[in-house]
């Protein structure tokens, strides 16, 4: 951002951003009148009509984010109007039909002042005591659009995104000969390139071998731009207006995917040299590679390694693959565990009768190491793509109700048997009531969405974190004893208070409380037990005031808990 914007707030510099906008917002219908007369008195060509369709489709685009929905709807019902022309090659317009589009053009203006000219996603976050400086994530945003530009970059700095705004492609292509973000996000169309983004990149080397995930921005939702857009290796195709939060559900999504944990396989095979072949090739593609070669504990390797996927052979001894596979799918745990057979069996209805005793597919003997780890690659992919779904809440991304206690018990069971601590919390948006009944439950959601932002932010990969139901959420803190917890829950307790929320010009705060529970001080107690002490703690937390963390020594609980 310029220098003398540093000191205004966010809520100050969007606001400024949008009074600019409908301040040259007349201006602009003015053209688009002008450039509609001229059709209609037959003074047009071909880059009148370019110019006409260019100014609509970021109208479209751009009225939305700034508040004016239905003026982003009736643009692009005029842009779609003026490319059926652009594409019939200027043949003799029907004179009711210009008359018709100049009226809705004339009638553009009526929008605004129909319009409360808010956000499409009116927020504001003060973010920078949020944020660690190793953990920043930086976004590159190509948009020859600057205001729009400016508001997008305001809006994704708000959760916790630093971004760096590039109005011409040359720019960014400059930039990219020395460094790369973490993110480019790219608008389809390009008035100053003259041409779609889509071809401009493909002359943009250094941008086009940049490692990091590329997502398109568009007001035309057709198939040749999705598909140019997939042709590129874009990981994403955003609609305008933007649904702010959508697409940084969409960007964490990506980052998570390029982050995730190795993935994890088991391969049992009573071939010991062939097994040892499988798992070397999988642990050089970055993998977790267990082999089993004793059938009859199966079930106790799954549960201790918790892998993604079984490769497992047909045919061994004594007990077959689909043996083995009608066990596994007898544990409810495991009945969607990924199941591969990796077999010589090239009989086409043995292998339909084995895959229907409870596996997914099959792969044949010999196999190239490529296809090897490509196969276990997208297979696992695709599961944890349809477990995230199954498994995390929408607003926020994180566990669900039933996910985080299975997380919790599974846990407590690890550091009962490693002789680890393990502490779990639970925390609750103080008043929160309050919040919606104020300023609504689309800002109530924001407010969710950053505490959670924030617990993503502050913890440690190997925790655990979930929304255990409103606005409360369970923090799952493995190796980690009461004394720990207590200091890292606290830190995220002050960051949270000093976060500042804006909302039609009305800046608030909010707080936070949290109960402490670790299995050092309940030696044999089990996951939900130990749910209930946290639970408890939290009682006394908001008990005694609200805004802390308190631990979870029963004594206290109870004295506390007395009436």
């Amino acid at each position: 951002m310029a220098n003398d914007n540093l000191t205004a707030t966010l809520a100050e510099q969007m606001a400024i951003l949008r009074n600019g906008y409908l301040e040259r917002l007349p201006e602009e219908l003015d053209a688009l009148n002008a450039l509609a007369g001229a059709i209609q008195a037959n003074k047009h060509d071909r880059d009148s009509l370019d110019d006409l369709y260019h100014r609509l489709h970021k109208l479209a685009g751009s009225g939305g984010t700034f508040g004016l929905a239905e003026l982003s709807s009736r643009a692009r019902s005029l842009e779609h109007q003026v490319k059926l022309w652009i594409n019939n090659s200027l043949e003799v317009l029907d004179k009711n039909a210009l008359q018709a589009f100049v009226a809705d053009v004339a009638a553009l203006a009526t929008t605004i002042a129909d319009s409360d000219t808010e956000l499409l996603n009116p927020l504001s976050l003060s973010i920078e005591a949020m944020l660690p400086s190793n953990k920043t994530i930086i976004v590159w945003l190509v948009e020859d659009d600057p205001q729009l530009g400016r508001e997008l970059s305001l809006q994704l700095e708000s959760f916790s995104y630093l971004v760096r705004l590039f109005p011409r492609i040359d720019d960014a292509e400059k930039a990219a000969q020395v460094e790369q973000p973490d993110i480019l996000l790219m608008d389809v169309m390009f008035e100053q390139e003259g041409q779609n983004s889509t071809e401009v990149l493909k002359q943009r080397p250094n941008l086009r071998k940049m490692d990091c995930p590329l997502l398109f921005i568009s007001s035309m939702d057709d198939f040749q731009s999705r598909v140019r857009a997939s042709q590129l290796g874009a990981m994403g195709y955003v609609l305008k207006p933007l649904d702010i939060p959508r697409l940084v559900s969409r960007m964490s999504y990506l980052l998570e995917q390029r982050r995730a944990p190795p993935q994890r396989v088991l391969i049992v095979d009573d071939d010991e040299a062939l097994a040892a072949h499988y798992r070397l090739v999988l642990m050089a593609a970055g993998m977790q590679v267990d082999v089993l070669q004793q059938p009859e504990a199966i079930i106790e390797k799954i549960s201790a390694f918790h892998p993604e996927l079984i490769l497992m052979d047909m045919h061994m001894p004594v007990y077959s693959g689909p043996d083995l596979a009608g066990v596994i799918r007898q544990h409810d745990n495991y009945a969607s565990l990924p199941l591969v057979y990796l077999s010589a069996e090239t009989d086409l209805d043995k292998q339909i009768g084995a895959m229907n005793r409870g596996a997914d597919d099959f792969l044949t003997k010999p196999i190239s190491d490529t296809q090897l780890v490509a196969a276990v690659r997208v297979r696992i992919q695709r599961s944890r793509q349809l477990e995230a779904q199954i498994s995390k809440d929408s607003l926020t991304g994180l566990l669900k109700h039933a996910s985080i206690k299975d997380a919790v018990e599974q846990e407590v069971i690890r550091a009962r048997r490693f002789k680890k601590p393990a502490t779990v919390a639970m925390l609750d948006i103080d008043h929160f009531k309050k919040v919606n009944d104020t300023y609504g439950h689309a800002m109530g959601d924001v407010v969710i969405s950053s505490i959670a932002m924030l617990l993503r932010q502050r913890l440690r990969q190997s925790d655990i974190i979930g929304r255990y139901g409103g606005e409360e959420f369970v923090v799952m803190l493995p190796e980690c004893d009461i004394e720990q917890a207590k200091f890292l829950l606290d830190d995220i307790r002050v960051r949270f208070a000093s976060v500042h929320f804006s909302n039609k010009g009305k800046d608030f705060s909010c707080t936070i409380s949290t109960g402490l529970a670790c299995t050092n001080n309940f030696p044999t107690i089990s996951g939900a037990e130990l749910l209930i002490e946290a639970d408890a703690a939290l009682y006394v937390a908001k008990f005694s005031g609200r805004n802390q963390v308190c631990a979870a020594p029963v004594d206290i609980v109870r004295e506390a808990k007395k009436p």
